[in-house]
């Protein structure tokens, strides 16, 4: 009796398991959509790790104009 009832839950969890055919039309504006939304989180990914690293790469930038402007003002002296 006990076997019985674990086969028939077994049975019925594959048939909710499987996939069926739903025969539903998604139209273009959904593709569109998905598109837009995957390229916008790629580009905010993409500006968020430039964000991050511009600011120290401009500090570093200006660190080393400001070297180089009191090197070229000492060899003026």
């Amino acid at each position: 009796m006990k076997s019985k009832y674990i086969f028939s839950l077994l049975i019925t969890a594959l048939l909710i398991a499987t996939p069926q055919y739903a025969g539903a039309y998604i139209g273009p504006g959904a593709g569109i959509s998905a598109i837009g939304s995957v390229l916008a989180l790629i580009g905010g990914i993409f500006l968020a790790i430039l964000g991050f690293l511009w600011y120290p790469i401009k500090r570093l930038l200006a660190k080393f104009k400001k070297k180089k402007k009191s090197d070229e003002e000492v060899t003026l002296s």
